[in-house]
């Protein structure tokens, strides 16, 4: 019997917030804030329980970035993901790489 491996789809929400706060080493509260900043929005359950994928965790590891390394405040990466949806472009890949070189 063969087993095939499957495809994981980044935007499914598989996460809870212990589990994601101990992926990204955040306190569940940080999470939090982030969600009531506007920075985030995991999906919930039925049961009203936040859950985060693997899209959200990339997310989280950005602005993670951009607060520690880049002294960017979270009204800051408010406008810079609005920017980023609004233009359509990766402002904030330029700018980590930017930052790298």
């Amino acid at each position: 019997m063969a087993f095939r491996r499957l495809e994981r789809d980044p935007t499914r929400p598989v996460y809870v917030i212990s589990v994601a706060a101990g992926i990204v080493r955040v306190h569940p509260r940080t999470l939090r804030i982030y969600e009531d900043e506007g920075l985030l929005a995991p999906a919930r359950t039925p049961t009203n329980i936040r859950l985060y994928s693997e899209n959200d965790i990339r997310r989280i590891l950005w602005i993670r970035h951009l607060t520690q390394d880049r002294g960017v405040n979270l009204a800051g990466i408010r406008l810079l993901f609005d920017l980023e949806e609004r233009l359509g472009t990766r402002i904030l890949e330029a700018l980590y790489d930017e930052g790298t070189t």
